[in-house]
């Protein structure tokens, strides 16, 4: 029963109860005894109600709760916590890898427009890395190979090329939208 307490199962919220991690059992009730967060009671008909730590080690145990075993007797293991004091909801940029290059260009040539099968497109640095250009969402766009190998080491324009779109960054995605 006690191997439940280290599954990543509780949804944390913020103080405005926005989604922004999931935690184990056992680093929610660590959350929960230092007053940081409070445990969130589902009642019949819907109501919602935060809940000390004092109060949430006496709860009942109902049959669809999951509970863990100590010397006083079972706790019932929070499903959901609010920070006390935390408002910001995190965001994340998705990691600069070819996959989420080739994602943002929805895996088309931006020299050409050209809809590319997964072998059949590289990543292209609009800037070359022999003339200074960096690894950067600025820099890098999902091109055909071989429009990739036309262009060379030179600049789109050098080789005939013009950029369909500028490439940017993506958005910062809210955790809650990871989770």
């Amino acid at each position: 029963m006690n191997d439940i307490l280290n599954k990543s199962m509780v949804l944390v919220l913020n103080r405005n109860w926005q989604a922004v991690n999931v935690r184990t059992p056992q680093e929610a009730f660590c959350i929960m005894a230092t007053d940081v967060a409070t445990g969130l009671e589902f009642e019949v008909e819907h109501h919602i109600r935060p809940v000390s730590w004092g109060e949430g080690i006496t709860l009942p145990i109902r049959p669809q709760d999951n509970a863990v075993q100590t010397v006083r007797g079972p706790i019932r293991v929070p499903t959901v916590i609010a920070a006390v004091n935390y408002v910001k909801v995190p965001k994340k940029r998705p990691k600069l890898c070819a996959r989420a290059i080739c994602e943002r260009d929805r895996n088309r040539c931006q020299y050409i427009g050209r809809v590319l099968r997964p072998d059949e497109g590289s990543l292209d640095h609009v800037l070359p890395r022999s003339r200074g250009g960096k690894n950067a969402w600025e820099n890098l766009v999902w091109a055909g190979k071989d429009v990739n190998a036309r262009k060379g080491n030179r600049l789109p324009h050098e080789a005939g090329l013009k950029l369909l779109t500028a490439p940017r960054a993506p958005k910062e995605l809210p955790a809650s939208a990871l989770i």
